[in-house]
């Protein structure tokens, strides 16, 4: 496994230059077929009228911003870095384009993928998360140097991946923005998928506010305590979950007894149990 890259946390242009002295580095122009897209590419879905749009102003002013892509040892040139500049330019009919030709392992290749990804205005949160996790996965970093990377914070990042414990066809319709992030956070508070299912098709169809979320995730334990002959506990607890879980970035609960309490709070590897103890620690 390569080395984390050192630039990455100075952003993707500091990471793509970084040593341009160096003759593994090169700037040169390259034609569009000679350039082959990387299958791996973590960005799947482009917007047809926003390649158009680029398109018509590349065809006016050319390309502004260099790709950058990687020899590789069977011949030829492998995108890194500015599929959508590479489509457009395709659309408008350009022969040659701009490039940044450097050097790059297959691991590297792919941390600048993930972090150009990552740096796109109009990411959505289920597409954040899942590039952070291909960070972790695919490039070998911890929720740490994840953080570092994308300059966030490590709770920060941890909310962030939550979201990937939701179902699919929920993650789905977070992507597709039938349901915004703070309604797919409120859903995680849910005990099982059919549940969360079920809710996320109620905010499209009754469009329930995240707070209302809130309320029916509680609803069902509030129920059983009743239930049981005892009291509907003080809602402090609820709040009191709810910060815990924003302030250490996973899933909290409070369980109130007679005499003593109990706090439990949810990890799911060492990585994240570190984590939680620094933020505990702070």
């Amino acid at each position: 496994m390569a080395k984390k890259q050192s630039g990455l946390g100075k952003g993707l242009g500091a990471l793509m230059l970084e040593n341009n002295t160096d003759s593994m580095v090169s700037t040169d122009t390259l034609a569009v077929n000679d350039i082959i897209p990387n299958k791996e590419q973590p960005r799947k879905t482009f917007d047809e009228a926003a390649l158009q749009e680029l398109a018509d102003s590349i065809k006016q002013h050319g390309v502004l911003q260099p790709l950058l892509v990687r020899p590789l040892t069977t011949g030829g040139y492998q995108l890194v870095a500015g599929e959508r500049r590479w489509r457009a330019s395709r659309l408008a009919e350009l022969k040659e384009v701009p490039v940044i030709i450097k050097e790059l392992s297959d691991t590297e290749a792919m941390e600048i993928a993930i972090i150009e990804n990552l740096q796109r205005e109009d990411l959505n949160p289920i597409e954040e998360a899942e590039g952070l996790q291909a960070l972790i996965d695919k490039c070998g970093f911890t929720q740490e140097e994840v953080a570092t990377s994308v300059g966030k914070s490590r709770p920060a990042i941890t909310n962030a991946l939550r979201l990937l414990r939701l179902p699919g066809e929920v993650r789905q319709m977070t992507k597709d923005g039938d349901i915004s992030a703070g309604h797919a956070r409120a859903l995680l508070a849910f005990d099982n998928e059919p549940m969360m299912l079920e809710c996320a098709k109620q905010i499209v169809d009754k469009k329930l506010t995240v707070r209302d979320v809130e309320k029916m995730a509680k609803r069902p334990k509030a129920s059983k305590i009743k239930a049981s002959g005892g009291k509907a506990r003080d809602s402090f607890y609820d709040e009191v979950e709810l910060a815990l879980s924003d302030a250490l970035g996973t899933k909290v609960k409070v369980y109130n007894g007679r005499n003593k309490g109990t706090l439990e709070i949810e990890f799911y590897t060492l990585d994240d149990l570190k984590n939680i103890a620094n933020a505990i620690a702070k």
